[in-house]
């Protein structure tokens, strides 16, 4: 079976064509810079050959379109009829307390993520995008939702729940959702194969880290916590958002500097972070540079990220009582070695031991990056796609 995989975002489409007789990725790319003059289209083949075209791309449809006509191209394409393609995965990022695992899309099911719309406002409008472009150029080719927090919606309610009047939950659903939750789900996933357990035997960790970030407590396959909360402001430092801070300490920057909520909205998610505390970069590579350099303001926004992701680990361990392993994925997780040493010095006391020699690799391959005790530490290159996929194959089968 052909499987489109979609992750429409306000300006871009990322796509992926799977075959999923061996799980092939036979295509991927990504259209950029939608609704403007220079748009962009990269087209990637599984035999190497690649591609970058430009181009006026006024919207997602469009933007759909083009990425059909390449997939179909004789020169650059890997299909060669547009009935080829099966079904149609969409990544969408927030299903609300509705949606606790991907569904096929039809009338209510839409009906369903417009409502969510207010809890994402940011992400779900353009995510529909996608799905309307492609029932108008895919015709009656099946759809599936697969939505980053419903991984989440099997955390307990003292879990979920703020200290706010419970009638802020009833009337505005006003509670912890978490994001990610493909990723958690993959590499959590990964991670039992790799230590040969079933996963309902384990306690994990896992911890995407990248622009943005979170860290899961995956106890026996169910996340019964996860940083991100109400939106993906919260919990982790991350590229700019601020992640944990008091409420209070907002309302007080929002008086004294005499901003709205817009730009409250806008401070705390663009220009907060590891670039505004360091006044550099929100890339983790260019503050350990600079923090190699001596430069002060970079060391103190990696010792916050790192000590922020210890902090949240010892937490979890804490909360499941106990932990077989720590994951570590997203471009930081996969590719700073620094990062995942600091982040698990003096844990040592819960069973964790890097391997200077592991941790240092700079293998991109999933692997081990301890000295094989009591918690295993590992690297696992995530793989959302291929999940929408595989939840792609397993709904339409069965319809």
């Amino acid at each position: 079976m052909i499987i489109l995989v979609l992750n429409s975002g306000s300006s871009s489409v990322k796509y992926r064509l799977f075959n999923m007789d061996g799980e092939r990725c036979l295509a991927w790319g990504v259209v950029e810079r939608i609704g403007s003059r220079g748009a962009i289209l990269k087209h990637n083949r599984e035999d190497g050959h690649q591609i970058k075209l430009a181009g006026d791309i006024s919207d997602h449809t469009k933007a759909i379109e083009y990425v059909l006509t390449i997939l179909l191209s004789p020169n650059h394409g890997v299909i060669k009829d547009r009935s080829q393609i099966d079904a149609v995965g969409h990544r969408v990022v927030h299903g609300g307390e509705e949606f606790t695992e991907s569904v096929v899309i039809d009338k209510v099911v839409m009906h369903q993520i417009h409502d969510c719309i207010e809890l994402a406002p940011l992400h779900n409008p353009h995510n529909i995008k996608g799905i309307t472009a492609c029932r108008a150029l895919l015709k009656d080719v099946p759809q599936v939702a697969v939505f980053d927090t419903a991984f989440h919606q099997q955390m307990p309610d003292y879990s979920y729940m703020y200290g706010l009047p419970y009638i802020l939950y009833k009337r505005y659903s006003v509670r912890r959702f978490g994001f990610h939750g493909t990723s958690h789900r993959y590499v959590s996933d990964r991670a039992a194969s790799m230590l040969g357990k079933p996963i309902e035997e384990l306690k994990l960790i896992t911890c995407h880290l990248g622009n943005g970030c979170s860290t899961a407590a995956v106890s026996c396959g169910i996340s019964i916590d996860t940083t991100m909360g109400f939106t993906p402001t919260e919990g982790l430092l991350m590229g700019t958002r601020t992640g944990d801070i008091d409420p209070a300490a907002l309302l007080y920057i929002m008086s004294r500097e005499e901003i709205g909520v817009g730009e409250a909205n806008s401070l705390i998610n663009k220009h907060s972070g590891l670039q505004g505390i360091s006044g550099i970069s929100n890339d983790m590579r260019e503050l350990e540079e600079a923090t190699a350099k001596g430069n002060e303001r970079a060391e103190l926004a990696v010792n916050m990220f790192v000590y922020r992701v210890k902090k949240y680990i010892g937490a979890y361990a804490a909360a499941m009582g106990g932990v077989d392993g720590i994951v570590f994925t997203g471009g930081i997780g996969e590719n700073s070695s620094e990062v995942r040493k600091r982040s698990l010095s003096g844990l040592e006391f819960i069973g964790i031991e890097l391997a200077p020699e592991l941790n240092n690799s700079d293998d991109s391959e999933e692997r081990f990056v301890d000295k094989g005790g009591r918690v295993r530490v590992m690297v696992i290159p995530t793989n959302e796609e291929l999940v929408i996929a595989r939840d792609t194959l397993e709904l339409v089968t069965g319809m």
